[in-house]
Formats: structure tokens, sequence, C-alpha cells
């Protein structure tokens, strides 16, 4: 019933800053500060992400410095303590990497950073070649949707299915990116499912209704009554 979601190659960054295995510790500084990102896709061959170096990947070389660290802290963490002493992407970087796929939804995209607590992501094809990398900031454009085209696509996908004349009359308002519905329905226990559908709109902050059955018309049985005590407010 709803449009095609957005997908990771819609909001992807295409020219992407990666390096190879052999990268030494400096030159991949130096590169996270030129290209103002905080991880690296580390490549091999024709371009196959084989690992992320991330600035938690080069901390350890400055936090192990000095001989305050206690033995048992080191003990209890031998992997940080490697890489302390670690001098390429190779033995720096995270492996296996955490990748997406350009046709995976936003939606998929974000549960994997949430889950993973990355800000980043390298997007490859089927081979692992890599594509370009999506981030946290790339994942919340889609809130910079028109209006227009939101409320569009609410008509379009949820009120006309829904909701449709002459039965219903149903206005929709978008404002900031927050659905507003208003107007008349024969039956209202469709709401939860309008809120539902409509919160799966891509760039949706919101959704509000003001929505009533059409007068001289009883509620339709199962109808969900509001329980704000406002009688011509029905709430999702």
């Amino acid at each position: 019933m709803t449009g095609s979601p957005h997908i990771v190659s819609d909001v992807m960054t295409h020219t992407v800053a990666a390096v190879g295995r052999g990268a030494g510790f400096k030159e991949i500084v130096r590169m996270m500060q030129d290209w103002k990102v905080s991880a690296l896709p580390v490549l091999e061959g024709e371009g196959r992400v084989v690992g992320v170096v991330s600035e938690a990947d080069l901390l350890p070389k400055e936090e192990f410095r000095d001989s305050d660290t206690d033995l048992l802290t080191q003990l209890h963490r031998l992997d940080d303590l490697a890489k302390a002493g670690a001098v390429t992407a190779g033995e720096l970087m995270t492996a296996p990497a955490l990748t997406v796929r350009a046709n995976e939804t936003l939606a998929q995209a974000a549960r994997t950073m949430a889950r993973a607590k990355v800000k980043r992501l390298p997007v490859v094809d089927e081979l692992g070649m890599l594509q370009g990398v999506v981030s946290r900031a790339d994942l919340l454009k889609v809130f910079l949707r028109d209006d227009e085209d939101i409320a569009e696509e609410v008509r379009r996908e949820v009120v006309s299915y829904l909701f449709p004349v002459p039965a219903s009359a149903v206005r929709v308002a978008v404002r900031e990116g927050v659905v507003q519905l208003g107007g008349s329905v024969r039956d209202t226990s469709l709401v939860p499912v309008a809120a539902r559908l409509i919160r799966a709109v891509e760039g949706v902050v919101d959704v509000k209704f003001d929505l009533t059955p059409p007068v001289g018309l009883p509620e339709r049985r199962g109808a969900q009554r509001p329980t704000d005590g406002t009688p011509s407010h029905t709430k999702p």
C-alpha cells in the first residue's frame, strides 16, 4: 500500500576516503583529519572492504603510552594493548567489517548502526566492493523532505485506501514533518492503522488526528473512542 521506502543509495556518500592494509598510523590519522571522518574502510585488491579502522582503534596507542596503566587493566584489555603496538591499518582495523548494501532501507541501516553503536557504515555490493559510505547524518536527511511531498504521499498511499470518498472526507496537512488528519470518517477503528502507516512514511516526525464520524451517522461498531474526554478528537 505505501510507497517505496528510501534506501541507502538515496542518501549515501559516493566519494569516500579509504586506506589499504599497509597504510601507516600517521597516514590514517592525517586522512581522518583531512576528510573530517571518524573511521575509514580498509580495502584490499580491487576495492574489497576487509575491515574498518576508527578513532577508537587508534586511541590505545595514546592511552597506553605511559606506564601509569596497571598490569591488571592491561591483562583485561589485551586487544587494546595489541592495538597500542600496531602501526598499520591491517593491524589496527576491526574485522570483518560491518557493512550495508545500497538497496537496504534506511530503517535497516539505522538498526545496524544502533545495534553496533557505530556512526558510519561502508556500503558494498554483492562482492564486497566499496560503493560508498552512509552515516547517521545521511540517515537523517529524510527529515528535510518537503512538507507538501509528505502530504501528497499520505493522501495517495494511506488516506485514499483507508478513508475513500464519499464515505469519508479527510483533510491532510503537514507542518514541519508533523502530519495532521482532520475531517470525518465512517470507521474510526482504522485510525490506529492509519497512524502506523503514516509514521512509516519517510520524513514524518509525528501524526495527529482530529477525526469524527460523519454528521447524522452513528460511529461504526468496534470504532476506537477517544480517551481524552474530547468527543471531537480521535487518538491513534
